[in-house]
């Protein structure tokens, strides 16, 4: 494998909340492995969560996701489901970037979480998270094609199964970017 170059790159925790719990056994020490690199590298981490207003949760129901999924299927902003996981909160915490509260599953879309990259020239963005088929493999597919060399962390991603996993992993790593176990992540960043 020829040698990783040198481009600034920055980890994007996906939405790592309560809700998703169940979703997370096998990626959550991944996950805090990565960020424990990362910030030992002083290497930028961004935390994303997902979440909806009131007002989206009324009728009319504006939001796709929420006439999707309907208002009890939807994540509202501020309860138990939305907070994030107890294991990730304080890292978030701690962190100099402030959290991306986002709306739908691309995190780039109704928020600066572009603009925040561009600030800190981020060439790389890692992905990891909840749900690997729906909010990561998006967000990941968004910041290839915004120009950002992506990575998709298989074994730091979760969803609700193994088939809709692998055809998350799958898709992305057909024409998107490269997919790369937490082991590899390390190792090519040093």
């Amino acid at each position: 494998m020829p040698p990783t170059p040198r481009l600034k790159t920055a980890l994007l925790v996906v939405d790592m909340q309560n809700v998703f719990t169940s979703m997370t056994t096998t990626c959550l020490p991944n996950i805090l492995r990565l960020s424990t690199h990362f910030k030992s590298h002083s290497l930028p981490r961004i935390f994303t969560q997902h979440g909806h207003t009131k007002e989206e949760l009324t009728p009319p129901y504006k939001n796709q996701l929420v006439r999707k999924w309907g208002p009890s299927g939807s994540i509202a902003k501020g309860s138990v489901d939305w907070q994030l996981m107890p294991n990730i909160a304080p890292l978030a915490a701690e962190n100099e970037n402030p959290i991306i509260h986002k709306n739908t599953y691309d995190a780039f879309i109704n928020t600066n979480l572009a603009e925040v990259l561009e600030e800190k020239g981020i060439e790389r963005v890692v992905v990891c998270g909840v749900m690997t088929d729906c909010c990561c493999d998006t967000t990941a597919r968004s910041a290839f094609n915004r120009g950002f060399e992506t990575w998709l962390v298989e074994d730091a991603c979760g969803t609700a199964s193994k088939k809709q996993h692998e055809a998350g992993i799958n898709g992305f790593a057909y024409a998107f970017g490269e997919v790369l176990k937490t082991d590899q992540v390390c190792e090519r960043l040093g």
